[in-house]
């Protein structure tokens, strides 16, 4: 069946109209909803540095001068920072920090010092690119009492201050029962900071890789 030119004309036009009116009657909370969702902020827990590592780049395995790398399951974690509107936050620090594979800080007053993994760096810091992107390597965080595995997050942002968040695995079974977790009310926030893990796309054979979209309100 063909259609004559004139008709498909007035039928885009009809399209386009309709889908004006449409953008027209929508109020501006609706437009807002339409945007990105903030990442939920978070505690950032008693176990942030004190004093900071010597080294503190973005590969928490590999501390420089030692020959030994971090024992435990070597993941990438990537991502973006921007706003709302999808936009890259640039200049951006992003900093983590985490136990090692013994569930232990890098923190005077976290669990027994004398078990701690030297050769895991603990804490790392990088700058966003011009696209917004970081990336760490480092270990798949593991539970210790009272909490299921997680890594803490905190952006500095120009501009904007510093978001604190924590990110979780993907199908770790303390999931369910996290009180900090938990305590992000909205099922849509709570499922953005819960990352899957994956060998796909990982820059290293047999690690894993995760991607975790970090958006500021801002």
């Amino acid at each position: 069946m063909s259609y004559h030119p004139s008709l498909l004309l007035d039928r885009r036009t009809l399209l386009t109209q309709a889908a004006l009116t449409v953008a027209a009657v929508m109020s501006p909370r609706e437009l807002v909803a339409a945007e990105l969702a903030p990442t939920p902020g978070q505690t950032e827990g008693p176990f942030y540095p004190v004093e900071f590592p010597p080294d503190m780049d973005n590969d928490l395995v590999r501390v420089t001068g030692q020959a030994a790398r971090a024992v435990g399951q070597v993941i990438h974690i990537s991502g973006r920072v921007m706003d709302t509107r999808g936009q890259p936050k640039t200049g951006s620090i992003v900093e983590i920090w985490q136990c090692d594979a013994n569930g232990i800080y890098r923190h005077p007053r976290a669990g027994d010092q004398g078990r701690i993994d030297h050769a895991f760096q603990g804490y790392g810091r990088t700058q966003v690119s011009e696209q917004g992107e970081y990336r760490f390597r480092t270990i798949r965080p593991v539970p210790y009492p009272g909490r299921t595995p997680h890594i803490h997050f905190a952006v500095h942002v120009p501009g904007y201050g510093r978001l604190v968040t924590q990110m979780y695995i993907e199908g770790e079974p303390l999931n369910s029962r996290d009180r900090l977790l938990n305590s992000i009310r909205d099922a849509k926030a709570r499922r953005s900071v819960i990352v899957p893990l994956a060998a796909q796309q990982s820059p290293e054979p047999s690690a894993l890789h995760g991607q975790f979209d970090i958006v500021v309100a801002a």
